[in-house]
């Protein structure tokens, strides 16, 4: 079973390298200097007590699921791992989960049914890798909340060498499924940045896209069937290659966050391992270049498996911590293109061919991302050490409006925070357009929590004015949620609180996330 990541960051500090000094004093220059912190340890943060009443213990434990109300195993399901979730995590003062249950699969409609006799708010949890607040142990209007801790659910339950598919329970986390795959052949290809962590449930709750999902496609799209647990009952979704059987309930299921059930199982598309990997790199002369050729590729469709474009001032900053100072220089008001190519060894040359980019060639760079593209997370650690404000968000556009949505972000962000830097990438292409990821660097202020909401609220107005959707792959959770009028109507909102009211009476599903 795979190891929870540290309590107050992301995945093993073991695998954490430091703020490099040079990236800190230039960092301080732009942006200025933040205090200094490190994380209260587990052990000394100040854990709520459980609100748990001895009636509401029982009814959770005679549904014969594994139950803990010890403080360090609340704490650590207290969070995702957002800017404020570690935030408030490092503070050592946060809100907790007043039990956790570990239920086998047959025991999940048992524990939500005990849960909506008694009271209690149920909280869906994997990986524990959400950035939107997914995981907050909210209660809403219940008296107590329970995270409902998917782990023991970690098995592939079948997979069809002649149908090209897998089984999966939701507990499973990426790396593990993948393996399972690879010695069969196969292979899911989804590998976001948080794969070390998240588990296949939390990429259909999600409706997740990986750095290769240009290529092998967004994880909703390679959904092929589920089994979920309702506080009403039980539902099987997905019948055969393709349905016509009326609106598609499956995909209402996919992306919604826990709020409308527990996922138990998982059918996905698989592929089968690819003979060639070929990761290449260049400095393009400018950002609206590099799109053009993204765009070219996308609906010539000669589109790589993973491509990757650095606005300047990303290709700046991540030049600075890795490359040699003649890249630096030589990259000065260019950006770095990153494409991925996998498959036969034909199609990959072909491909590889027919891209046709105009740059600098970077020989060895594409090879060196496709190595450290899950290292992100822990230099957020260290830059939160050094008293820096860093988050990302992300979104997406269509092609006409992509370079108007960029820009809007950029000057909403800095407008909000004065001196920081702002970073962006495209990083999964459409026909009709591509998606844009923010990073945002600045000083902590005093107020942190404030200053970050100012930055989110005025980011997140941009958006919706430009056209643009308030998340393409970071789902909805708590931190959307008040732009998700915005995104889908008052009507939308009524047929989503409908649903709920439908299949979740009692509300105790992940309230406040999701549903406006």
């Amino acid at each position: 079973m795979a190891l929870d990541m540290v309590h107050a960051g992301w995945g093993d500090p073991a695998r954490r390298t430091g703020l490099p000094p040079a990236a800190a004093s230039w960092l301080q220059s732009q942006v200025g200097v933040g205090a200094r912190s490190q994380p209260v340890p587990l052990d000394e943060a100040a854990v709520p007590a459980s609100r748990l009443s001895a009636g509401q213990l029982e009814a959770l434990r005679a549904s014969g699921a594994t139950v803990l109300v010890d403080d360090a195993a609340r704490a650590r399901r207290a969070a995702g791992r957002s800017y404020l979730d570690l935030l408030s995590l490092r503070s050592g003062a946060f809100a907790a989960p007043d039990a956790v249950v570990l239920p086998t699969a047959g025991q999940v409609g048992e524990v939500l049914r005990a849960c909506a006799a008694a009271g209690i708010a149920v909280v869906p949890f994997g990986g524990g890798t959400s950035v939107v607040g997914g995981v907050a142990p909210l209660a809403g209007e219940l008296s107590a909340v329970i995270a409902l801790d998917l782990r023991q659910l970690d098995s592939l339950l079948s997979l069809s060498e002649e149908d090209l598919t897998a089984t999966f329970e939701p507990g499973l986390r990426g790396p593990a499924a993948e393996a399972l795959l690879n010695a069969r052949g196969f292979t899911l290809g989804h590998f976001p940045q948080s794969y070390e962590h998240a588990t296949i449930g939390g990429y259909a709750a999600t409706r997740s896209a990986g750095q290769a999902s240009t290529g092998y496609g967004r994880f909703d799209a390679n959904v092929l069937g589920l089994t979920v647990e309702t506080p009403a009952g039980p539902l099987t979704l997905g019948r055969g290659a393709a349905t016509a059987a009326g609106p598609g309930l499956l995909q209402l299921f996919v992306g919604s966050e826990g709020a409308f059930g527990v996922i138990t199982s998982v059918t996905l598309r698989i592929r089968r391992l690819p003979a060639v990997k070929r990761y290449d790199a260049w400095l393009v002369r400018s950002w609206e270049d590099g799109i053009a050729a993204l765009r070219r590729l996308e609906q010539q469709g000669v589109v790589p498996d993973v491509a990757r474009l650095s606005d300047v001032d990303e290709t700046s900053v991540n030049l600075r911590l890795s490359a040699p100072r003649p890249v630096q220089l030589l990259a000065r008001g260019r950006c770095l293109l990153v494409l991925g190519w996998e498959g036969s060894a034909s199609s990959v040359s072909a491909r590889r061919k027919a891209a046709s980019i105009r740059g600098i060639p970077l020989p060895g760079a594409g090879a060196k991302w496709e190595h450290g593209r899950y290292a992100g997370p822990y230099l957020r650690d260290d830059l939160l050490d050094a008293g820096f404000l860093v988050e990302t968000l992300e979104t997406s556009a269509s092609w006409s409006s992509l370079l108007t949505t960029w820009a809007a972000v950029r000057t909403a962000l800095s407008d909000a925070l004065g001196s920081c830097v702002v970073m962006c990438h495209v990083s999964h292409l459409y026909s009709q357009g591509a998606s844009l990821y923010f990073t945002v660097l600045a000083a902590q202020s005093s107020s942190p929590v404030a200053q970050w909401q100012r930055a989110k609220e005025a980011a997140s107005a941009a958006l919706v004015a430009t056209g643009a959707t308030i998340t393409h792959h970071h789902a909805v959770g708590f931190d959307h949620r008040p732009w998700m009028s915005e995104e889908i109507g008052p009507l939308g909102v009524c047929v989503l609180r409908a649903v709920k009211d439908v299949l979740d009476p009692t509300g105790i599903l992940n309230p406040g996330k999701l549903i406006p």
